[in-house]
């Protein structure tokens, strides 16, 4: 049965019962008729009192927080008060599972390495994740719903945001100065904007040092070039004499051994870049090479310096003999290209305290300034070009070195100062370092002693 035929039963029963009792009333009062028409009103308002207050008990609980339960009161408004909570209640849920999902969609933003400003049709800040925050120096409480062009003045930006188009990013610096932003806008929704902020200051720097790279190769190669072609016409126009072509001979052969240098200076970074990382279970003996590397120093020197090599013996190293030995050899021939004649050149291994193993190459020549040693394993940074030129050097060694360093987990510690000579340290992680093994050494040094 329906809740309107419910009440309408009520109210008329209520009216009946009341008649009733007024009809017997009147009767005593000698006024049956008004005594009917009395009760039948007094039941019906009865009815409506009642029935107004379970209303009264269901609005009072809608004006509230509806934190409890709504009123159980039976009929009308009892199925009122039950059907109100449970749509409440689901809508309740509803918005439970929304700011959910909301919530991890920020998450999921907030996580993200590229900033993120969302921006309303009045281009007010309504949310920001904490790279954008850092990128463009803002708060991400306190600046929200100030407008983005207050905050970010940039006139890049400000131009890019208020053209309308967002084709193409926008490149400019972060208000600290610290960085090189791309800032993108999307538009989206009724007039909002997303825009998208990345830093790209390591890909410029990278995409600088490519250049510049590329410069300078071209630069190295054009030089060696010039004066091979310069030889050749020479030889080809002019009548030499014998010593005279000899001269140039040699000469060309000189600039011939400088180009072969590059060339393999750059495959031998190239190669560096490429492969990947020393095995960390391939051990070599460091006794026969820095032998074989103490011999090259020798020959590489001719008697022009005092080369003293001290090593700890009984060592070996987890990585790639190779370049190993192509990072001291550099350091080596470093050593003696920058040491005048009379000079000396110290070469170490030992294990330090902390288990790590450690190779040092110390000099006492010319040195270098402090403000240079930041930049010393650049590819071709040379702190005097014309003098490195001279001595033969490619302005590659140290950039090898340092890679060879860092594919060992290892480390280049730098010490300099001008006058007083100069000390390289190639620093290798305890785990790439161990001491031979007894019965290992014994069968080399019985192949020694055959050959």
């Amino acid at each position: 049965m329906s809740w309107w035929l419910l009440r309408t039963l009520a109210a008329g029963l209520a009216a009946l019962a009341g008649a009733l009792v007024g009809e017997v009333v009147g009767w005593m009062m000698a006024l049956p008729k008004i005594g009917m028409i009395a009760g039948a009103v007094l039941g019906s308002a009865l009815v409506m009192l009642l029935d107004s207050l379970r209303g009264r008990r269901l609005m009072r609980w809608l004006r509230s927080a509806q934190e409890g339960p709504a009123p159980r009161d039976r009929g009308f408004w009892g199925e009122m008060g039950y059907r109100m909570e449970r749509a409440l209640r689901l809508r309740e849920r509803i918005v439970d599972q929304e700011r959910g999902r909301l919530d991890q969609f920020l998450s999921g933003i907030e996580a993200s390495p590229n900033g993120v400003l969302m921006l309303d049709a009045n281009d007010q800040i309504d949310w920001c994740n904490s790279m954008a925050a850092d990128h463009f120096g803002l708060d991400p409480v306190r600046d929200r719903r100030q407008r983005v062009t207050n905050l970010i003045r940039s006139p890049a930006f400000v131009h890019h945001l208020q053209s309308g188009r967002f084709d193409e990013p926008v490149v400019l610096t972060s208000p600290q100065g610290r960085a090189t932003l791309s800032v993108a806008v999307r538009p989206y929704g009724d007039g909002m904007k997303l825009v998208l902020s990345q830093d790209i200051t390591e890909h410029e720097r990278n995409d600088g040092m490519r250049r510049d790279f590329v410069a300078n190769v071209s630069h190295e190669i054009r030089t060696p070039l010039t004066v091979l072609s310069g030889f050749v016409e020479t030889m080809a126009s002019l009548p030499l004499s014998e010593p005279e072509r000899q001269r140039v001979l040699t000469l060309m052969r000189q600039q011939t051994d400088r180009m072969q240098t590059l060339v393999g200076d750059l495959l031998t970074l190239a190669q560096l870049e490429g492969s990947p990382r020393p095995a960390p279970d391939r051990w070599t003996a460091l006794d026969p090479l820095l032998q074989r590397l103490e011999a090259d120093a020798g020959s590489l020197s001719a008697g022009r310096h005092v080369i003293r090599f001290q090593v700890e013996p009984g060592f070996e190293v987890a990585g790639n003999p190779s370049e190993l030995a192509s990072a001291i050899t550099n350091l080596v021939t470093n050593a003696v290209r920058y040491t005048p004649e009379g000079g000396r050149i110290d070469v170490s291994w030992r294990l330090r305290p902390d288990a790590t193993g450690e190779v040092e190459v110390r000099d006492t020549g010319i040195g270098i300034a402090r403000e240079h040693i930041p930049r010393l394993t650049e590819r071709f940074y040379r702190v005097d070009g014309s003098r490195s030129r001279d001595t033969g050097g490619t302005g590659l060694g140290l950039s090898i070195v340092k890679h060879v360093v860092q594919r060992h987990g290892g480390e280049l510690v730098v010490e300099s100062e001008p006058g007083k000579g100069s000390c390289f340290r190639l620093l290798l992680p305890a785990p790439r370092v161990r001491r031979a093994r007894q019965g290992a050494a014994d069968h080399k040094s019985s192949l020694t002693s055959e050959v």
